[in-house]
């Protein structure tokens, strides 16, 4: 994960925490947040790694139980170790590989945001991550009247947090911040909508920046 990357990720998650009244905070309350939450994170991804070990233990147990009841071990002298025997391919083992995928698909979040919180410990992340705080607190009004302008149908207040900040983070990349190419801030910035919002939102996130670049760029 490069750094610029990791700052838009944190950065969204620091604008999730913060309330309407932005003019309020100051530089070393956003640093704040950020260590919170990147404490925040850490905590989450021990949980869920704890949790993918329970669900791997809880499988290999129903495979050994599996094996220890069935009809060619039992049938067996006491002393002698047990033979494999087959699993059978049925919607109780396709569960039981569904949890396995679930356990994998959990450790990797896992890996990927312990990644993201030894990134937020670089002296250029956190800057980068403060900047953009910085420049959306100087520029609030006239980036949520960009939104509103390009949402054609929508009121920003019905807009889901999670898109609307996004478009915050990207448009005051684009429009203030100025030092990184337009297609790299309009593609992570629908990564993190694919990651974090729902099917609809890249596009719709798309549709908004397009238009910003095209008239304020």
């Amino acid at each position: 994960m490069q750094a610029r990357r990791a700052s838009r990720e944190l950065a969204l998650i620091l604008f999730s925490q913060l309330d309407k009244n932005i003019e309020k905070y100051k530089k070393e309350d956003f640093a704040s947040i950020v260590l919170k939450s990147v404490r925040t994170l850490i905590s989450s991804s021990y949980d869920e790694v704890s949790l993918c070990v329970s669900q791997l233990n809880e499988v290999k147990n129903q495979i050994i139980e599996y094996e220890n009841s069935h009809p060619d071990n039992l049938s067996r002298p006491i002393e002698c170790e047990n033979i494999p025997v087959a699993i059978p391919l049925t919607s109780d083992a396709e569960g039981k590989i569904d949890i396995l995928l679930n356990a994998a698909e959990k450790t990797l979040s896992a890996l990927d945001i312990a990644e993201l919180c030894t990134l937020s410990s670089q002296e250029g992340v956190q800057e980068y991550i403060i900047k953009i705080c910085e420049e959306f607190q100087n520029h609030k009004e006239e980036i949520d009247k960009m939104i509103s302008s390009y949402a054609f149908g929508w009121d920003i207040e019905r807009i889901f947090k999670i898109d609307k900040d996004i478009l915050r983070i990207a448009i005051t990349e684009l429009a203030f911040i100025k030092d990184a190419p337009h297609k790299v801030v309009i593609d992570e910035a629908l990564e993190l909508a694919k990651k974090y919002s729902t099917d609809d939102s890249p596009s719709f996130i798309n549709g908004i920046l397009a238009r910003v670049v095209e008239k304020y760029v």
